[in-house]
């Protein structure tokens, strides 16, 4: 959503509170914002960065992480994803924001963010205290494992979700001496659904049903196909 909060400019706001406002509940005004702040202290470290305005600066650094961890499908043209009136057109797949999901899911602050299912945030305005209560887009939170990830609509993409859910590990004895722990771990992406969520429930079951048949069947994993 463009600016659901409401900031305005001027507005004084805590780089924590930003982050929520941007994870939780989808504010691209949040997103774009820390983009800024983000950008500006790039181009402080990295000279050659100061080329381009700030935010073009953060979403540089935003291709070149996805160029690492080989999302090849994959373009970012700005910080919030928004895809109306753009050109270039942002574009990516099912299998790269998977990817990314993984990376960001083994960051623990990121974690935390998008496990939230509210969270009251505030900030300045003239000298007056401005609060906020947000609340977690994402209605699966919490449902069968999910610890997040986030929501996401446009209009070329249509309704998106991604998830990610987590079970206990399993703890395999191999000996008297030696014992293994698994952790069991799923993601899920969904583009252009027409009913995200009860679409991510079915995908929820038949994903951990899946697991469990690859876990029993020796874990095997096809290089062609891993992340």
């Amino acid at each position: 959503s463009e600016n659901i909060i409401g900031f305005q400019p001027g507005d004084t706001v805590s780089l924590r509170d930003l982050l929520y406002a941007a994870l939780v509940q989808s504010d691209n005004i949040a997103a774009y914002a820390l983009a800024n702040h983000v950008g500006q202290a790039v181009q402080g470290i990295v000279p050659a960065a100061g080329n381009s305005g700030a935010v073009a600066t953060f979403v540089g650094q935003m291709n070149a992480l996805a160029k690492t961890l080989g999302m090849e499908r994959t373009r970012f043209v700005n910080p919030h994803g928004s895809d109306t009136n753009v050109k270039p057109i942002p574009y990516s797949t099912a299998m790269d924001m998977a990817r990314l999901t993984r990376y960001a899911m083994n960051k623990a602050g990121f974690r935390f963010y998008v496990s939230q299912k509210e969270r009251q945030i505030s900030w300045n305005r003239g000298g007056a205290r401005k609060d906020y209560i947000l609340r977690n887009t994402n209605e699966l939170l919490g449902v069968d494992g999910v610890e997040g990830v986030k929501t996401g609509r446009t209009a070329r993409a249509g309704d998106c979700l991604i998830l990610s859910a987590q079970r206990q590990a399993e703890i395999i004895k191999q000996s008297e001496t030696n014992t293994s722990v698994i952790p069991r771990h799923l993601i899920i992406v969904l583009l252009g659904s027409p009913n995200r969520f009860e679409e991510g429930r079915q995908m929820l079951n038949a994903g951990w049903q899946l697991h469990d048949q690859w876990a029993a069947g020796g874990r095997m994993v096809d290089p062609k196909r891993a992340l």
